[in-house]
């Protein structure tokens, strides 16, 4: 096996090492990255629920309040109006979803669940706390969970507190049992997005091949460089050394020696080769003599 063949045996090993120890201390790094970009974006769809609510409530409401005696209208409420805000991404991406989900609601339908009700607990336990996330497996593959207090204002009392206070229109459509003792400031329930972990899994390996194709380029430059300088610094000297010395051992003492222009290691066995090339030729013509 030849010296530049152990080079890059070396060199490959090396760079086999390297990958494996870059892919060990990058992973855990590119993955944060990619969970906290799926976070964002989670976040984002969730100051559109915010823009939705605040909307309904300051714009819509208080043209539709005066009605309600007649009939319910759930457009005037701020969660039907971020749920169909919603509908739009839904539509266009079925695995994402928006709830507003309570421990006591008017609307069964948005009763939290037994995860959701966990979460609803944790932000009743600690008031401060203003977001949770957490990843959540389902039949369809890991969720990422992006979970933020809803707290009962005075405005929702009006409809909340009891069931002689709520609009009859109101109880006639969802009755007298549910979504009642409510009291202002409290932590009735969550918004609630849920993104699939898969989104994160793409960035991720989006991430990954943005780190590993500079490295992969790094690598090949190495291998390039490396090579040109063996062959011209070290495999073709040492060639031409060994060309010289094979034809010295064969008798052929007036081959012309080979000058090496360098203070290297290679340099001096070159200076070496040569004054030992000159002595053997000294002594050749002293015993012609």
């Amino acid at each position: 096996m030849g010296l530049r063949a152990k080079f890059n045996l070396l060199m490959l090993a090396i760079a086999i090492l390297g990958a494996g120890l870059f892919a060990l201390a990058a992973n855990p790094l590119v993955n944060a990255i990619a969970r906290e970009e799926v976070l964002q974006s989670s976040r984002i769809m969730m100051e559109s629920a915010a823009g939705a609510r605040k909307y309904t409530s300051e714009q819509i409401a208080p043209i539709v309040r005066p009605m309600i005696g007649e009939r319910f209208y759930p457009q005037a409420v701020s969660a039907y109006a971020a749920k169909r805000n919603f509908d739009v991404i839904h539509a266009k991406f079925p695995d994402y979803s928006y709830r507003e989900a309570a421990l006591n609601p008017s609307n069964l339908q948005d009763r939290a669940s037994d995860w959701e009700a966990d979460i609803i607990n944790e932000f009743r336990s600690n008031p401060a706390k203003t977001e949770i996330s957490v990843v959540r497996s389902t039949p369809t593959g890991a969720m990422l969970e992006l979970a933020r207090p809803l707290v009962a204002k005075k405005a929702c009392l009006e409809c909340h507190s009891t069931a002689a206070a709520a609009p009859a229109s109101m109880i006639k459509l969802y009755g007298s049992q549910n979504g009642f003792g409510w009291k202002e400031g409290e932590i009735i329930g969550a918004q609630v997005v849920s993104v699939p972990m898969a989104a994160s899994a793409v960035r991720a390996e989006h991430i990954r091949e943005l780190f590993l194709i500079p490295f992969l380029g790094f690598l090949l430059l190495m291998f390039v460089s490396v090579n040109l300088l063996l062959n011209f610094v070290v495999v073709r000297p040492i060639e031409h050394m060994a060309k010289t010395a094979e034809a010295i051992s064969l008798g052929e003492i007036n081959t012309p020696e080979y000058v090496y222009r360098g203070n290297d290691q290679l340099g001096r066995l070159g200076a070496s080769f040569n004054r030992m090339h000159r002595s053997l030729v000294e002594a050749f013509r002293m015993l012609g003599e």
